[in-house]
């Protein structure tokens, strides 16, 4: 039980339906289509739809989703990858002649969006209401406007940086950054919006929006092609999973970084982490060194598995995470975990709805960096995603950028479950922190016994970059122990990465929803 004479959040509990998101406005539109009789994947679309202006800077038409469903009745889990590709047409030998790594924010590093494809394939499938209904709220709010939380001002401020050309005359006020409660409206994405309500995926993916984005994209030189928009499409995927301590970790394989989480568990169980104090220094610097480990692998072999073999069994296997846990230096940091572990290895918004029927869902819908590439499309405005970034220019390299091919991909959805069962569906925002943000969720509980809400309400670390990066809730002394292990520390001026679960309470038949602190969010049942 948390200390209710200081600041916090407690749990919130209820019988019916629960979402919880990074925006209050979402999640009372979720509870709204609940309420109207639709499902737990028609409150996910809906609130996710209403992100795209509550939030611009993180989400948006031109991204993409991945997405977690377990159906009601049943605790089978289904996947779904709604990542988009790269244009045919790319090549990384042209990029290579004018670029040493891929430019985060070129024009070559704009994949086409699969988001759209994915939600409308989604409500057509699981769905209950249909798009005009679950897409109805957003085209108001398009409309109308939403006004700016103090979160998504703090992210506005600084991500402003990089719009470019005409993306500042759709995202700026009369070419200043808006500020905190001053209201933001997007008229054009509304119109996008009625396009797909009333045509479906051939609203966005055809005719005139789809028209908008390549004349845009080749104005900026891009190499895109209104057959790769018309050929994009999602897929359904077998979700993969790993054990932490007797719970079940399930996640998306890849493109993308599921498997990392997956990996980052299994070395992090070779430590008896419950022995420590859940925010000392021992348990951040396993942490720290575990991910350093994992995240190398996921360098090495995470891409498109349709064009490379990614050694997912490799990843996933318990003898690779005893051999990669006993790397590990109890008494030093590690600077170089690829020269280590060469012998065993040859902006983003989440939500999650669970309805009465306890059809569970877990989406992740992001266009990358803050802003995406900063660059939009001339009519409607739709800022394009940097995905194309995520991929390297190293020739023969699994993840080398090419055409129609997915980069690797940070944003990850999961579920947790126990004896078979669905218990917990979750996700953490934070770019490349993501899989280390499942594992710190998933310990909290499991070793700590910590509740969702607690758990998301304890300061973070993150080994990243040749940086131990934490959150200013660590002590004076932590640091300076981090520091004499020969850590480069670096304390944030900002908060890391945010999160949104719900845990099903089946005991009691209640929902218990948790939202993170760090946005400007919260989670409502009814």
């Amino acid at each position: 039980m948390r200390n209710f004479s200081s600041p916090g959040r407690s749990t919130v509990i209820a019988s019916n339906g629960m979402c919880a998101t990074s925006h209050p406005l979402a999640a009372k539109i979720a509870i709204q289509m609940l309420e109207q009789g639709g499902n737990a994947v028609d409150a996910a679309i809906a609130a996710a739809m209403i992100l795209n202006i509550a939030e611009p800077q993180m989400t948006g038409l031109g991204g993409d989703c991945f997405v977690l469903v377990k159906p009601a009745g049943v605790e089978e889990i289904i996947g779904l990858n709604g990542s988009g590709r790269s244009p045919a047409a790319l090549s990384s030998d042209s990029i290579r002649a004018r670029h040493s790594i891929m430019p985060v924010h070129g024009v070559e590093a704009v994949t086409v969006p699969g988001a759209v494809d994915a939600m409308v394939t989604l409500s057509k499938d699981w769905g209950k209401l249909g798009l005009k209904t679950i897409l109805a709220p957003a085209i108001h709010y398009a409309q109308q406007g939403i006004p700016v939380g103090a979160r998504t001002a703090f992210d506005w401020s600084s991500g402003a940086a990089f719009l470019q050309g005409v993306a500042k005359d759709y995202y700026l006020l009369n070419g200043k950054i808006p500020t905190e409660g001053q209201v933001f409206r997007a008229p054009q994405q509304a119109e996008v919006l009625r396009r797909i309500a009333m045509e479906g995926r051939g609203g966005f993916y055809e005719g005139e929006v789809a028209e908008d984005m390549v004349s845009s994209l080749n104005a900026l030189g891009g190499s895109h092609t209104m057959e790769d928009f018309a050929k994009t499409a999602c897929d359904y995927v077998e979700p993969i999973t790993g054990t932490y301590r007797g719970t079940e970790l399930v996640e998306l394989p890849p493109n993308g970084q599921g498997a990392t989480a997956i990996l980052l568990g299994n070395i992090l169980e070779q430590f008896d982490l419950s022995a420590l104090d859940p925010q000392s220094a021992q348990r951040v610097h396993i942490e720290a060194e575990a991910t350093k480990l994992a995240y190398d692998a996921r360098n090495r072999f995470i891409a498109d598995p349709d064009d490379q073999d990614v050694r997912l069994a490799h990843m996933l296997s318990p003898e690779t995470a005893r051999q990669l846990a006993a790397m590990v230096d109890m008494e030093k940091a590690m600077e170089a975990p690829a020269v280590r572990s060469e012998s065993v290895h040859k902006e983003t918004v989440y939500l999650t709805v669970v309805d009465r029927d306890r059809m569970a869902v877990s989406l992740i819908y992001s266009i990358f960096h803050s802003f995406g590439s900063g660059m939009a499309s001339d009519k409607f405005g739709l800022l394009f995603q940097n995905r194309g970034a995520g991929f390297t220019l190293e020739e023969g390299h699994p993840n080398e950028a090419a055409g129609s091919k997915r980069p690797m991909h940070t944003i990850i959805p999961a579920m947790l479950k126990n004896d078979g069962k669905v218990i917990m569906p979750f996700g953490v925002m934070g770019g490349q922190y993501q899989s280390t943000g499942h594992m710190r969720m998933v310990s909290n509980i499991v070793d700590y016994g910590m509740t969702p809400q607690e758990s998301m309400d304890t300061p973070r670390s993150f080994a990243e970059a040749g940086e131990l990066r934490l959150e200013d809730g660590y002590s004076e002394q932590v640091r300076a122990d981090l520091a004499a292990l020969g850590h480069n520390v670096k304390v944030l001026d900002k908060p890391l990465g945010g999160a949104q679960a719900i845990w099903i309470d089946e005991e009691n038949d209640v929902l218990h929803g948790a939202s993170d602190p760090r946005k400007d969010g919260c989670a409502i049942g009814y």
